[in-house]
């Protein structure tokens, strides 16, 4: 039964890493009707970057259920008609290669059957790069989520270029801004000005400008001893998140002399905003966390206003500048514009922005008379016919073959993984990190010699 009948939603979400499943099991939440009881099952797609227990707690999302699977084993539990029938909608967080791998496997064991879930998919943050890679291997979704009116404007144009249907594209917000407005410290009585740096997994990509980064934070804390400044990492040694992350900032730290003021800190980005005064940031999302409380915010130009740092983004924002500009006592000043654009700023329609509270209105709408209607196969842009030669490789990383049914010798879903396998899998996954972390920066360093 339809949930605006029920007042319930039941939903399921396929996420691949801590931040995807942030993203995915937030967006159901703001999708749901007002006041409905929302069923949330979770599906963690087993590969190098599934969350652990600490990345999942922290994101602070409790799901009915929860479990890892391969990608086969997802289409095998979703196919059934009992499945198909009983999720209202599916969100599929993942990269753009999963998703489209899920799509045509969803439609091979769908078929023309109407009763199923409304797919639902977007990005977790600012779409900076491989725009029209990622956006075409997500379409054929029911809702192509754009989180910006910026962003709706080119998903649909990008569509069209190509031929393909726009209608999917539904203009909302993140779902992950809110939280207090910002409030400046008063005095000394209060809490020290705090500035805290939100570092990225893979954002600059080497040691020298990440060394750089880390001795300006550093030399910033001794040049303002008043300020409490503060390191806001990621993830912890041997954790991965959705971008690789081979040299972690705390490690760059363990052999340098830190000042008293200076601190590493991990946790939830919200709660380290609380008590924030300045956030700096190369391109992290987080700038547009931050720039929705009216945060002071700064994007560094000292690597450069690069495609590949991402901060080429907030070009027109008023956000940029660098750390010598910071310690001279710069305070950036936001394009209310931009801003609008960009789909923060709560409450802030000067500019031709919509109030946050109703960003999700319409996605909400039209999913409602998405879940009440007999839904059409789901039909992805890419096919054997239009990409002969890029679908077959994408659906096959995923054990499919080229009409999206389970390639032989893919993992059964009805057989569940035994104590020994469990091990071996930890074990691989460890083995993985730990290449990535400590094995391959020393070869490559080997190799620049």
């Amino acid at each position: 039964m339809p949930a605006s009948a029920t007042n319930s939603l039941r939903v399921a979400v396929l996420a691949d890493s801590d931040t995807r499943w942030k993203w995915g099991a937030l967006t159901a939440s703001r999708l749901a009707p007002e006041g409905a009881d929302i069923h949330l099952d979770g599906f963690l797609l087993r590969g190098r970057a599934t969350p652990t227990a600490r990345q999942l707690q922290e994101v602070g999302v409790r799901p009915d259920s929860l479990r890892e699977v391969t990608g086969v084993e997802f289409l095998r539990a979703l196919g059934t008609p009992e499945a198909a029938e009983s999720y209202d909608v599916l969100v599929l967080a993942l990269v753009g290669g999963g998703v489209q791998a899920m799509l045509h496997g969803l439609r091979h064991a769908w078929g023309a059957r109407s009763r199923r879930p409304v797919v639902v998919t977007g990005y977790v943050g600012v779409v900076y790069e491989k725009l029209a890679d990622g956006l075409l291997l997500r379409h054929g979704a029911d809702l192509v989520l754009a989180n910006s009116r910026q962003d709706a404007e080119r998903f649909r144009a990008v569509y069209e270029g190509v031929g393909a249907d726009a209608g999917s594209v539904t203009e909302v917000a993140l779902p992950f801004l809110g939280g207090t407005p910002y409030e400046p410290s008063v005095g000394p009585a209060d809490r020290p000005f705090t500035v805290v740096f939100a570092v990225q997994p893979s954002v600059p990509d080497n040691r020298k400008d990440r060394t750089y980064l880390l001795n300006r934070l550093i030399q910033h804390a001794r040049l303002h001893p008043d300020r409490e400044v503060l390191l806001k990492l990621r993830s912890k040694p041997g954790e991965h998140t959705t971008h690789i992350e081979e040299l972690p900032y705390q490690k760059l730290a363990q052999k340098t002399d830190l000042p008293a003021n200076f601190r590493l800190v991990y946790g939830h980005m919200g709660e380290v905003l609380d008590a924030t005064d300045l956030l700096v940031t190369v391109s992290s999302t987080a700038a547009l966390e931050s720039l929705h409380r009216r945060i002071p915010t700064v994007v560094l130009t000292d690597l450069g206003i690069r495609e590949a740092l991402g901060n080429h983004h907030f070009v027109g924002s008023g956000c940029l500048a660098s750390w010598d500009q910071l310690d001279a006592g710069h305070e950036p000043a936001p394009d209310p514009e931009w801003v609008a654009r960009q789909g923060v700023a709560a409450g802030d329609t000067a500019a031709g922005g919509a109030s946050y509270a109703t960003a999700f209105d319409a996605a909400r709408d039209r999913l409602a008379k998405l879940i009440a209607a007999e839904l059409p196969p789901l039909t992805p842009y890419y096919t054997p016919v239009t990409a002969p030669g890029y679908l077959p490789g994408i659906l096959a990383r995923h054990h499919l073959g080229p009409d999206g049914s389970p390639l032989p010798g893919a993992p059964a879903a009805d057989r569940q993984a035994g104590p020994v396998r469990q091990i071996v899998r930890r074990a691989a996954r460890g083995a993985y990190r730990h290449g990535v972390q400590r094995v391959a920066p020393v070869i490559r360093r080997m190799g620049e010699l």
